[in-house]
């Protein structure tokens, strides 16, 4: 892979009333018309991505949506897209105009905030009117990270970049991302990665999960051995001495782990996600829900990504399978893809969710925050198929907090 995935990109959002300028400030930050500007209202109808390199910051993906207070028939739906974009943003720029604060603009704030975005006020159009010192001292009292622009300067971009980085920089979340797998191998220690090479596997190239597993292994002074899950018992008998970790695909880990000698730590690459993405103790916790489940239950299984469904697609056709073999119930599964994540949550008793490699960790913990206000269960493709196959245990054990947690939900759960 030539470029940063999105998913682990800081993403910023540009978001506003109609009008106000986010699509030419989108052009002015990137250099060039990464979206249509016009003085038309409601000129973006959709999200807008923008990806670029923006240093000392690092890859960035900014996107550029459609303005609030749109009086097209439409403007109501464009709100509410704009408002599920948010739910991945980093941070929230919101662009408005001096002396402008209202209801739109107090409603983009507390959205922010229940998303745990960070904030970032800009003042836009200030050659036409500059912001009173009154005006900035109240939307300080709001976000510490205020800025005055004009859009349209493009003599002065250059100065309006270095404050705008720096700004950026100071409201971005400082909190770093869980690791990978460098912490559960030693320098020098070796990782042995099963792969699939099967029908949904991509032609001549490995996934996302497995092309991260490999690096974040190099990355953390280790070495790497892959092979797909009929040669895992004759390449773990041609080592000198036991690998420090085996990760396999979810759909072979009954296999794997028969496999995979006592003593030698085991999970797959989704658990691994459910950590890095997410919250691995809470969709640990949420497995456990599956042997609550009850004839007639609503069950969703949610994809990152959109794809064209194959022969025996692992969300569409195994899970399901699974689930219902391992139950013995007759429940509704039903399945949703990329950012159509259903706001009624509550309608259904248990939330799987995949490994999440597409979303990034903003998105996915909103997901997290959702099911739990709606009292949804919520674990993981791993964690879940794991449970089905009857070694939860074991392809948890690598993380003995979400292992505990699993352990006593389901004794719960069972008693």
């Amino acid at each position: 892979m030539s470029q940063t995935p999105k998913g682990q990109r800081l993403q910023v959002g540009l978001f506003g009333r109609v009008n106000t300028g986010k699509s030419s400030l989108l052009n002015l930050i990137t250099g060039q018309d990464a979206a249509l500007a016009s003085p038309q209202p409601g000129t973006t109808t959709d999200v807008v991505e923008q990806a670029m390199e923006l240093l000392p910051l690092g890859p960035v993906l900014f996107l550029d949506t459609a303005g609030f207070e749109d009086s097209s028939g439409l403007g109501p739906a464009r709100e509410a897209r704009s408002l599920l974009a948010l739910r991945r943003c980093d941070v929230a720029v919101l662009v408005i105009e001096a002396g402008a604060w209202g209801q739109a603009e107090e409603r983009l704030a507390q959205a922010a905030r229940e998303c745990k975005a960070a904030l970032l006020l800009v003042v836009n159009k200030a050659d036409q009117q500059a912001p009173s010192p009154e005006f900035l001292q109240r939307l300080r009292a709001i976000s510490p990270h205020v800025l005055s622009a004009s859009a349209l300067d493009i003599a002065g971009r250059d100065a309006f970049l270095t404050r705008f980085k720096a700004s950026l920089a100071a409201a971005a979340p400082q909190a770093l991302e869980p690791p990978l797998l460098g912490d559960l191998l030693p320098a020098g220690g070796l990782a042995v990665m099963v792969v699939p090479i099967d029908l949904q596997a991509p032609k001549g190239r490995l996934i996302l999960p497995q092309v991260q597993a490999i690096r974040d292994c190099l990355d953390n002074d280790a070495s790497v051995m892959v092979v797909k899950e009929r040669e895992l018992s004759a390449a773990l008998a041609s080592l000198k001495r036991p690998p420090d970790l085996v990760v396999c695909d979810s759909q072979v880990v009954l296999k794997a782990a028969a496999d995979t000698p006592p003593g030698v730590k085991l999970t797959t690459f989704s658990i691994l996600f459910s950590r890095f993405k997410g919250d691995l103790v809470s969709m640990a916790r949420g497995a456990a829900a599956i042997h609550r489940l009850k004839a007639g239950d609503r069950v969703l299984v949610a994809e990152a990504c959109t794809h064209h469904a194959l022969e025996d697609d692992i969300g569409r056709v195994k899970i399901p399978r699974w689930l219902r073999r391992f139950t013995g119930l007759d429940l509704r599964v039903e399945t949703c893809s990329h950012h159509d994540y259903p706001a009624d949550l509550a309608q259904f008793k248990l939330v799987i969710h995949c490994g999440a490699c597409m979303l990034n960790r903003r998105e996915m913990l909103n997901r997290l925050r959702l099911a739990e206000e709606a009292g949804v269960a919520i674990t993981n493709y791993g964690i879940a198929i794991s449970v089905l196959q009857g070694v939860a245990e074991r392809s948890l054990e690598p993380f003995p907090a979400a292992l505990q947690a699993y352990q006593k939900g389901a004794l719960q759960a069972k008693g």
